[in-house]
């Protein structure tokens, strides 16, 4: 579908790469790795025609589309959710257009007989195919099952863009490529702005989508459940696995032992040849031997070694000064935002030394409260700060912050202070920006780039309290391996938002989990935690909510001595009645919400896009569970108004 040929780009003295050849097949989906600023982004923008390359060619078929999901973008402010996302159908209506013309045209023609109105009848009928293939017909419900998709509401689809964060306004991006349904789909880091549950959606979909993939992530489990190839660059070359991350890194392993041997023999070769030219450069009778070995020596091709990033091996988080033994405490924290309650009754201690996590769906508030400890907004309750606290924080879009005009130096000479100043040629180099690279302009960075000098601004001044929000976006997989380790080591307390669940594996010891309004503390790691919730994924804890407030609702003892005999034994029959009835209703739920994922699915297949018994029984079944979903939050309301008397 697209093929690469000879291709090469130069920005410097050296080329980003060069000598690239591979084909990008129907159905492929690959996976392109590298290390932060191989050129990934720049690979992706050359396919989709944005970028020219210095050198070669990029062979795109005419018929053959393409959407492409840059890392950043311009966003417009001034649609609605459902607006903006109808615009990926501009086309359908261009057609629909054309195909009316040619009817209109095709009942106004009477030579029958002539060929000129035959090739007017196959051509309608061309047309007429392609625009029932392109699922116009079913446009509405495509629209809002890929919204919900990603993670809005129905309730959202009437809500201005501007009323959202760009997270979220980059998914609404996501979701226009998506239904487009481009041939080819070029995905840099998609998962950057996407809650789990919108990770896993995006996997179902790119697995049975059937089109081709060629993505950019460093989210090691998405790219391993979606891709089934793997293209890498590295020493300016590409690479190209025909397997998936995991194993390409075995391969990878293997490839550079073998590279490293055969460096080395190379380079005993080297030294024993020059040797030999200098124990016998002067003697005439070995002349001819000495020249030819000159000349064996001008042949040698270096032998390359895969790069490996050992300069990142390095980061380490400075001494910092002891804190008091309770960084923070939370006492009836809350958080509204006009007639939205993002959380209320919040209630935690962290003791000095603890790693803990923040986790939930976007939207329930761990950013929020993130900026409350920091007190960058208003909030109720009291929300406590210890004794010598230094925080040092890192926000989602710290990277977007940084002055695009400055150089990589000038970026951190402006905020280093004292003997630091001194060093900063020795901090650039152990974060791979040393030499040339420290003269880059922030704005020609790519986003990995870009993190790993806003981590440089953090770790200049000593810290004994980090807090991270979202920290992983944009680093590659080795990098956030390092920053694992770093902080697993790091001497302070550290609050983690993060989705990404072998990041936290290992490093929390507390997981806080935000859902319902509510914050909810569970001792042990992510594993732990999701397997106390008796749940798999973190998508899944929806369910396993509601439950608990049920569950809540339930062991609520009576007093024995509040009411008299009769009224007692009335509420009680009461207090059964609606028991059963929510959970008949949560049965109900459980059906309705396994079939909907099996629909989902299906409806998936291109092959099933349009059938509309299908589309009709989804549709059915979002309205029955809707309804239902309210039945039951009236039920659980009216068992605990009926318990409460009891008291």
């Amino acid at each position: 579908m697209i093929s690469v040929e000879n291709l090469k780009v130069e920005f410097g003295v050296e080329p980003l790469f060069s000598g690239v050849n591979f084909v990008v097949n129907d159905r492929d989906r690959i996976a392109l790795v590298g290390k932060n600023g191989a050129g990934k982004s720049t690979m992706l923008k050359i396919l989709c025609g944005m970028q020219k390359p210095t050198d070669g060619n990029v062979a795109v078929p005419t018929d053959t589309t393409v959407g492409y999901l840059p890392q950043v973008m311009k966003l417009q402010d001034n649609t609605t959710v459902a607006e903006e996302a109808r615009k990926a159908f501009a086309n359908i209506a261009e057609m629909e257009a054309k195909v009316k013309r040619l009817e209109k045209e095709l009942g106004e023609r009477t030579d029958y007989e002539s060929e000129e109105y035959m090739a007017l009848v196959e051509k309608f009928t061309n047309e007429h195919e392609r625009f029932l293939m392109m699922g116009a017909e079913n446009s509405e419900a495509e629209m809002e099952r890929t919204l919900i998709g990603l993670g809005f509401s129905r309730e959202d689809f009437n809500r201005p863009t501007n009323e959202f964060s760009g997270g979220w306004r980059m998914r609404i991006e996501l979701a226009k490529i998506l239904l487009r349904k481009p041939d080819v789909l070029l995905l840099d880091e998609p998962t950057n702005h996407l809650d789990i549950e919108s990770i896993q959606w995006l996997e179902q979909f790119l697995v049975q989508n059937g089109k081709a993939v060629v993505l950019v992530s460093h989210d090691r489990a998405f790219i391993n459940n979606v891709t089934n190839r793997t293209l890498e660059i590295s020493c300016h070359k590409v690479i190209d696995y025909k397997v998936k991350y995991d194993e390409y890194v075995k391969l990878r392993a293997e490839r550079r032992e073998q590279q490293i041997r055969a460096y080395e023999n190379q380079q005993k070769e080297i030294a024993d040849t020059k040797a030999f030219i200098e124990r016998f450069r002067y003697q005439a009778t070995k002349a001819v031997q000495v020249q030819q070995r000159i000349r064996q020596l001008e042949k040698i091709v270096p032998v390359e070694i895969d790069e490996v990033d050992t300069s990142s091996l390095r980061l380490k988080f400075p001494p910092c000064l002891r804190s008091g033994d309770y960084p923070i405490i939370c006492e009836d924290v809350e958080k509204t935002y006009g007639q939205h309650n993002v959380f209320h009754d919040v209630n935690f201690i962290i003791k000095r030394g603890e790693k803990v996590a923040f986790v939930g769906k976007n939207g329930e508030g761990k950013s929020t409260l993130v900026k409350c400890i920091m007190n960058e907004i208003p909030f109720g309750g009291v929300l406590k700060i210890g004794h010598n606290i230094q925080i040092g924080y890192f926000a989602q879009n710290q990277a977007q912050l940084l002055d695009e005009d400055l150089t990589v130096f000038q970026t951190i000479d402006n905020v280093a202070k004292g003997d630091i100043r001194l060093r900063i040629n020795d901090i650039l180099g152990a974060f791979m920006f040393g030499g040339e690279a420290s003269d880059k302009k922030v704005k020609v960075l790519s986003g990995g780039e870009r993190s790993r000098l806003a981590m440089i601004k953090l770790l200049l001044e000593p810290v004994n309290f980090l807090i991270l929000d979202e920290p992983t976006n944009h680093l590659d997989m080795q990098s956030k391996d390092v920053l694992k380790e770093a902080i697993k080591a790091f001497d302070g307390t550290a609050i983690v938002v993060s989705h990404d669940r072998e990041f936290l594996d290992g490093l929390v010891s507390k997981v806080y989990e935000f859902g319902g309004g509510k914050v909810r503390e569970h001792l042990g790691g992510i594993y732990d935690f999701l397997q106390s919730k008796k749940v798999e994924n973190l998508d899944m804890l929806g369910m396993s909510q509601k439950q608990e407030k049920v569950a809540e609702v339930k062991v609520e003892k009576p007093s024995s001595n509040a009411l008299d005999y009769a009224e007692r034994k009335e509420i009680q029959k009461k207090i059964s009645r609606l028991e059963k009835s929510v959970k008949e209703s949560e049965s109900k739920i459980e059906k309705w919400e396994t079939r909907i994922h099996e629909l989902d699915m299906i409806l998936c297949d291109p092959a099933n896009a349009a059938n509309m018994d299908l589309i009709n029984e989804y549709t059915d079944i979002k309205r029955l569970l809707d309804d239902e979903e309210l039945r039951w939050t009236s039920f659980c309301e009216e068992l605990e108004n009926e318990q409460s008397k009891l008291k």
